[in-house]
């Protein structure tokens, strides 16, 4: 093994020890030596790695983002129609007794707020995945108009944004309330907006 592939990987490692950590307390609330004992990494090595505890966040969610973005990708690459997809998507934010769904894990939802007044690289990193995943959502709906599995919309870019606020603002309320009701409502609201032979919410 190379010593670049080691110090990747090493890197990688302080990464996601530090991405399971802000998922728990906050980034505020997690420490650089708190982040590199549960990584195993030496304190004095940080700096190698990282000019700063702020680019470190950054790192972290560029990191987040990109993975979950290569998720959705994969998913709207995969057989099938999109309104299939769409609800698969939707359906990814409930836990699951296999899996924990993507709200539990959302650093959006987590350190949204907390970074926008922390720090602008960082907050600039998560907008621009948003965007990012908005687009993705408004192609699986421009898709889904001309399959006929998804409602025809005017302004599907509007659209996809306001859903995924939606979503947003539902794993808030799941964390607050530490159930998963306000989920369930999101899904069933979704599937009405959407569905190819009318729903109860405009668009």
């Amino acid at each position: 093994m190379t010593e670049a592939k080691k110090s990747d990987q090493t890197r990688q490692r302080i990464l996601d020890s530090g991405r399971s950590l802000v998922l728990r307390h906050g980034f505020s609330g997690v420490g650089l030596s708190r982040i590199l004992s549960e990584s195993g990494v030496p304190k004095g090595s940080f700096y190698y790695y990282f000019a700063s505890k702020e680019a470190f966040g950054t790192a972290m969610l560029a990191d987040y983002v990109e993975a979950y973005l290569a998720r959705v990708d994969a998913l709207i690459a995969a057989p099938g129609t999109a309104g299939d997809k769409l609800d698969s998507f939707w359906d990814a934010w409930l836990s699951q007794s296999s899996a924990p769904g993507i709200a539990s894990a959302c650093l959006v939802v987590k350190l949204g707020s907390e970074v926008a007044d922390l720090s602008e690289t960082m907050r600039e990193t998560l907008d621009q995945g948003v965007d990012a995943l908005v687009a993705r959502i408004a192609q699986l709906l421009r898709q889904g108009a001309q399959d006929g599995t998804v409602r025809a919309l005017s302004d599907p870019e509007n659209t996809a944004r306001m859903l995924y606020a939606k979503w947003l603002g539902a794993a808030v309320l799941a964390k607050l309330a530490r159930s998963d009701a306000a989920l369930r409502m999101a899904c069933a609201e979704t599937s009405a907006q959407l569905s190819p032979t009318g729903g109860q919410f405009p668009t």
